[in-house]
């Protein structure tokens, strides 16, 4: 192929690189130029375009994938059809998508103008999820190159999705009086809610004590009608020949690994008795967040059987993120103290509903205090010098009501485009050391600094570790305490969000703080601060 800018009347037959806008119509790009577009382009003014011309033997974009896409194993996939050079690939079923990185990297270092990416290596999707993309980056490329991408594909599998099979699955739950029956009921609730995802059911759950003898008479009651047993101890398991691996072994079953390199999940115990797969957890299985327990489950889920090659190669990649159920090795635990607690007051907001002439919600005056001033007031009474505030619209006004407060101002220029630039322009502000930011917004006129003690003792009481929320009769509100766990995630928030979806999606434990109606009071209208008890200013 070869590719330049040309006098428009030589470029008949040749493939415009870029789309040409003409009077009345436009022409996209890989059009092929036909003399009526040619005359039309001159008749416009355009001398010069940029086209590929072909070279024999080229093959055009779309062509070249749709050929390379078909050379792959259609099971249990669905393509999508060749538009600018691309096609995707999605998955028709749950299950565990499996790559082979040897043949896709085989694949992208045929020519630069073939690419596969796909996603990583056993990975659990669900149908309509879209696993892998076929790009060609020119607009053409030669035909020999796409051959050669065909005869690898047909000849090796690049990647699969491997359905889940349902399973009838057991749950053994050990006891010891240290262990919460609260927490063996949350065991069994996420253990089902796993086993969902792959359409198998936690039919039975057994509770005994927690001993070798009544684990494997318990395996040996329940294996008749159950294809999966998982064994949750009430003791983390310490030795390959500790209570759970002993019992494997004792109700007629071999123990194939104890342990494994990813943590959380590092004591995870992987047996079977006969053809039944048994497992021991880890303690963090407990929770609902990604641990090793869940890579383990899905290949079992999905027909296959960890190797020990396979178990002992997960290392990199393994240490995943920390689970407030876990103690954390990495740093000595210290007295956590309210001054660990930074408040961020958001304040950048466009007021957008107060409409055009309904003046700035944050300057009303509530008994000649501008709002926005009272919040900022209530975040001091709770968290002196730990404050900072988050301007925007209207910066100097918003800051001119703040004069002589002692706060870290923090100019959010990108204000526009929602709530989520503002989070993190606080979190920026905040100290390296914080275990936690009280998200406060300036417009909630009830909220005191008595209410905003509560919610940071209440975080202090849980060690940080925990996200508080304030409530309204039962009802979600605001504010909220985020401990520094959710801090990564909040960096990658965009646009208008909040840090709800966080919130119900870190599987950190969630303290509600009954506050009152207050929670919930936040004034976007003219008519609600005139309600509330305000005084409009311009």
């Amino acid at each position: 192929m070869r590719f330049g800018s040309i006098k428009t009347g030589e470029a008949n037959g040749a493939i415009l690189a870029h789309a040409v806008k003409m009077d009345e119509t436009r022409l996209p790009k890989g059009h092929r130029l036909s003399p009526a577009d040619i005359a039309a382009l001159i008749a416009c003014g355009t001398l010069e375009v940029v086209v590929a011309r072909l070279d024999p033997g080229d093959l055009m974009e779309d062509e070249a994938a749709r050929l390379i896409a078909a050379a792959i194993a259609p099971d249990h996939l669905r393509f999508s059809g060749a538009a600018t050079g691309r096609v995707n690939v999605y998955s028709r079923v749950a299950g565990l998508f499996v790559a082979t990185r040897e043949t896709v990297d085989r694949l992208n270092r045929i020519d630069p103008a073939i690419t596969l990416a796909c996603l990583a290596d056993h990975v659990p999707v669900q149908p309509g999820d879209m696993v892998a993309t076929i790009k060609i980056i020119p607009l053409a490329v030669a035909g020999h190159f796409v051959e050669e991408a065909q005869t690898l594909l047909q000849s090796h599998a690049a990647f699969e999705v491997k359905p889940f099979a349902a399973r009838r699955a057991a749950l053994i739950a050990t006891q010891l009086p240290t262990l919460k029956p609260q927490v063996m009921d949350k065991t069994k609730t996420i253990l089902a809610a796993r086993l969902r995802q792959s359409g198998s059911e936690l039919l039975t759950e057994r509770r005994v004590a927690h001993t070798e003898s009544a684990v494997a008479a318990a395996i040996d009651d329940l294996l008749p009608d159950h294809d999966l047993l998982v064994v949750f101890g009430a003791s983390a398991v310490a030795d390959p020949d500790d209570v759970i691996p002993a019992a494997i072994r004792r109700a007629g079953g071999a123990v194939d690994h104890v342990g494994m390199p990813v943590d959380p999940g590092n004591l995870l115990v992987l047996g079977r008795v006969g053809e039944t797969p048994v497992v021991g957890a880890p303690g963090c299985a407990r929770s609902p967040r990604e641990n090793g327990f869940d890579w383990i489950l899905d290949r079992i889920l999905a027909g296959e059987w960890p190797s020990f090659d396979d178990i002992t190669g997960l290392g990199v990649g393994g240490l995943l993120s920390e689970i407030p159920t876990r103690p954390q090795p990495r740093e000595p635990a210290t007295q956590l103290q309210s001054e660990a607690v930074a408040v961020v007051v958001l304040a950048a907001g466009q007021a957008s509903r107060m409409g055009a002439d309904g003046g700035h919600k944050l300057l009303a005056t509530f008994d000649g205090v501008p709002l926005v001033r009272r919040s900022v007031e209530a975040a001091l009474a709770a968290a002196p010098g730990k404050v900072s505030v988050v301007t925007g619209h209207r910066e100097v006004d918003i800051r001119g009501a703040l004069e002589g407060l002692p706060v870290t101002f923090v100019s959010n220029p990108d204000y526009i485009s929602g709530m989520a630039s503002s989070l993190t322009a606080g979190l920026s502000a905040i100290s390296g050391r914080a275990a936690g930011m009280l998200v406060m917004l300036a417009d909630m006129p009830g909220i005191s600094g008595d209410d905003l003690r509560r919610l940071i003792e209440c975080f202090v009481g849980e060690g940080g570790r925990s996200i508080v929320r304030a409530t309204a009769g039962g009802q979600r509100g605001n504010p909220v305490v985020l401990p520094r766990q959710t801090f990564s995630a909040i960096r990658q928030l965009v646009g208008d969000v909040g840090a709800r979806h966080i919130i119900e999606k870190s599987g950190l434990p969630v303290i509600d703080v009954e506050l009152g109606a207050q929670a919930r009071l936040d004034l976007d209208t003219p008519e609600q601060i005139i309600a509330a008890g305000g005084i409009l200013e311009k």
